[in-house]
């Protein structure tokens, strides 16, 4: 194993166990992948059945072109096996995959032309950045399902599904977990707005993305982020590497 692998599963194995801490997996579900290379022909993700919070480097499978496990013992999930691996294989700037069910979120996807909506400057980190599949055809577990998610990711790196959850794509773990955070913030503070019953309150065009645009070219807001996670899970549980 290279020394790139190896900080390749560390940093899929902390976006496990951090994305545990903060309550947005699902019991066993849920699937995270990244692509070892930049044709998306090798990726790893974790074995069925394994909860989150237990991840660790070591565990990650090693999954081919094929969809055959390569490396590693165990099996993947079939909903994640083919979804996975079409993405990274056909989507660009999707080196790293990450599907929840996390329940803000979730909750817009649930209700009647759900959208997340320009209200807050975290919402606004995402303006013209997310697409919505209104279109729920069941678990992706055939070639119909997954090359509509494939399609509507092209040019968008977060992608609502509809009565389903989120997919979010990134170039790095970091990249792709910093939008994972970031997104459920800001369902959350939607949500909390329109339980009031109140009506809300929308941030014009021009401003919406122009505070998009700072956000996009903040310094150094992502790797601090993600800095402070790897540091935080060696002080604590940093079986996490192994």
């Amino acid at each position: 194993m290279t020394s790139t692998e190896q900080r390749d599963r560390e940093d899929l194995a902390a976006a496990f166990r951090w994305t545990a801490r903060l309550g947005l997996h699902e019991a066993v579900s849920n699937h995270f992948s990244l692509a070892l290379d930049d044709q998306g022909s090798r990726f790893l993700v974790q074995p069925a059945g394994q909860h989150f919070s237990r991840v660790r480097a070591s565990d990650l499978l090693v999954v081919d072109a094929n969809n055959e496990v390569v490396g590693g013992q165990g099996v993947v999930d079939p909903t994640a096996l083919g979804l996975h691996g079409a993405i990274h294989r056909s989507v660009p700037n999707a080196r790293c995959v990450l599907h929840t069910h996390m329940p803000y979120a979730t909750a817009l996807t649930c209700v009647e032309n759900g959208r997340v909506e320009p209200i807050s400057q975290n919402a606004l980190k995402f303006y013209e950045r997310i697409a919505y599949d209104n279109e729920f055809g069941g678990m992706a577990m055939d070639d119909d399902e997954t090359d509509r998610i494939c399609a509507l990711l092209q040019d968008k790196p977060v992608l609502l599904m509809g009565n389903h959850g989120v997919t979010v794509v990134g170039n790095t773990v970091s990249e792709a977990f910093d939008r994972l955070y970031f997104l459920e913030k800001t369902c959350e503070s939607q949500v909390l707005a329109m339980s009031t019953g109140l009506p809300l309150k929308y941030v014009d065009e021009a401003t919406a993305r122009r505070t998009r645009d700072q956000w996009e070219n903040y310094p150094g807001l992502e790797d601090n982020h993600w800095s402070e996670i790897h540091a935080m899970l060696q002080a604590e549980h940093s079986d996490y590497r192994d």
